[in-house]
């Protein structure tokens, strides 16, 4: 038996003759699933076409396919489909040219919680951020869970998911754009002049902006912290960045 069903946060194709259908139709496959030493039958044809989609594909135990795929038959392939199709960095550029604004970019450094993804999204959404990028490994995806968090905003804020952050980032440099990493060892964000085509980076729940990263941004800007906790959750320390540089640019 193979079947489609919905997870908290992503809907699961189960068994090859499902996943393959599911490409040819042109949906949006998130990852792959192959169990791990599985290459019989049509499993390579299926792993050749998620790699020529930039699907991101994962080895894992037998034991575990079966946890998540219940009674179905698997048949050693399940994939979890995207609640939204992917955007290229080109398509936020463009959103930015349509809206004959200079860009204003959010990058995701491995945040893997899909709630701090969802509301970043939202934040994005209402302080005119014209796209989202986040890397296609240790990050949360666009889940099911993602989209509902976001409150719908998932359905108009682009998102593109890149290969290797690091290289993207210096191809924004290239086109003109200021990058600026939020850490708690920067400039005060309030005191800082966000000027231009700017991109925020913010780091992961638990480490923060990764160490090349950082040396990649222009700048690293900070919140002023008043009180005795000295962080602030992921999702909410960018939106008082985002509606900064917002403020800034109206």
């Amino acid at each position: 038996m193979e079947s489609v069903k919905k997870h908290e946060d992503n809907e699961l194709i189960t068994g090859r003759n499902a996943v393959i259908e599911a490409l040819r139709s042109g949906r949006t496959i998130d990852t792959l699933l192959v169990a791990r030493g599985e290459r019989t039958g049509s499993v390579n044809s299926i792993i050749a076409a998620c790699k020529e989609k930039n699907v991101v594909i994962k080895q894992v135990d037998i034991k575990k396919l079966d946890f998540l795929c219940g009674r179905d038959n698997h048949q050693g392939v399940a994939a979890y489909a995207a609640a939204r199709e992917y955007a290229s960095v080109d398509d936020i550029f463009s959103r930015a040219e349509e809206k004959n604004e200079p860009p204003f970019i959010i990058i995701c450094d491995e945040i893997e919680d899909p709630h701090n993804l969802g509301a970043i999204i939202r934040t994005a959404d209402a302080a005119g951020a014209h796209g989202i990028i986040i890397p296609e490994r240790r990050s949360a995806s666009l889940s099911f869970s993602v989209a509902k968090t976001s409150a719908g905003a998932v359905e108009y804020m682009p998102v593109a998911r890149v290969g290797n952050l690091a290289s993207t980032i210096e191809e924004l440099k290239k086109r003109g754009v200021w990058i600026y990493g939020a850490d708690m060892d920067g400039e005060n964000c309030f005191t800082t002049e966000f000027d231009g085509s700017v991109a925020l980076v913010v780091g992961s729940e638990g480490h923060g902006i990764g160490r090349l990263i950082k040396e990649k941004c222009d700048f690293i800007v900070s919140l002023p912290m008043k009180g005795h906790i000295n962080s602030l959750n992921a999702s909410v320390a960018a939106g008082i960045v985002m509606y900064e540089i917002s403020r800034q640019r109206t």
